[in-house]
């Protein structure tokens, strides 16, 4: 699994001009899945997201996890993440989890989360969603679990 993520200091995501989730202090994550990906995968990258240090210290140094700082999680599923883009002018989702498969990786990505974590919002898996953030930095990381 892979996920884009973004220190932010608000976020929300909109599906036919309603706010479906929204946070303050935190992480927006972009979630995709891939064919290869075992649930192994998700419970890594969810481990990794929830104890990646990008939130500053009293010092002013990446010394703090989302955990850390008790900040908010919005976990957006996005397809177009799992492109293959090395090649040629236009992307290639060959390697992306069929739908069915990256709507069942990414609703059980969640309920672990919110298993270990107090704030957890989320996109809708398959909707047309309009995602708007304040990028706190900016501060943006790839991460693959």
């Amino acid at each position: 699994m892979i996920a884009l993520i973004q220190r932010v200091s608000e976020a929300r995501v909109v599906v036919n001009s309603q706010t479906i989730g929204s946070i303050q202090q935190g992480i927006l994550a972009l979630i995709g899945v891939e064919k290869a990906d075992q649930l192994s995968n998700a419970d890594r990258l969810l481990q990794r997201l929830l104890g990646y240090r990008i939130f500053s210290d009293d010092e002013d140094k990446m010394n703090l996890s989302v955990t850390d700082i008790n900040g908010g999680l919005l976990l957006v599923p996005q397809f177009t993440i799992a492109a293959d883009t090395k090649k040629g002018m236009r992307p290639s989702f060959s390697s992306a989890a069929p739908p069915q498969t990256g709507e069942e990786f990414f609703n059980y990505f969640v309920t672990q989360a919110r298993k270990l974590h107090p704030v957890v919002e989320t996109g809708e898996f398959g909707a047309d969603m309009k995602v708007s953030l304040c990028n706190d930095g900016p501060v943006t990381f790839w991460l693959e679990g």
